[in-house]
């Protein structure tokens, strides 16, 4: 079973949780990583209902830490409405990952505003 994906939809779970309403566009997010990284479906319904600890991140690549703080940006988004809870949550796992806090207002307002790549270009230069 891939872990770094485990790790990142326990993630995605988690922040789905933070506001306390679990959308069902968050949960069909969730669901749609996990089928584009043929992770089991069944795994991941295990995970909604007990998700695990969150713990480091430090074996993962910068390609890896910037896709984890990337979905968690995409997922706070997809149902339109942003939760104090849930920008907490984002500003934690982006410390976690290694770039600076306001990398997640930063990414807010500009995810959809440019290509994937260019957009790790930047936060590698001016967010860690």
């Amino acid at each position: 079973m891939d872990i770094i994906t485990r790790k990142q939809l326990n993630i995605l779970i988690q922040l789905a949780n933070s506001d306390k309403h679990f959308s069902n566009l968050e949960r069909e997010k969730i669901y749609e990583i996990a089928r584009m990284r043929n992770f089991p479906e069944s795994e991941v319904k295990n995970l909604i209902i007990n998700p695990e600890p969150i713990g480091s991140f430090g074996a993962l690549s910068e390609t890896q830490k910037f896709e984890y703080l990337y979905t968690c940006i995409d997922l706070m988004l997809v149902d339109q409405k942003i939760f104090d809870s849930e920008i907490t949550f984002c500003r934690d796992i982006a410390i976690k990952l290694g770039f600076k806090q306001d990398v997640v207002d930063f990414l807010k307002e500009e995810i959809y505003k440019h290509p994937k790549d260019s957009l790790k270009s930047m936060l590698l230069k001016e967010y860690t």
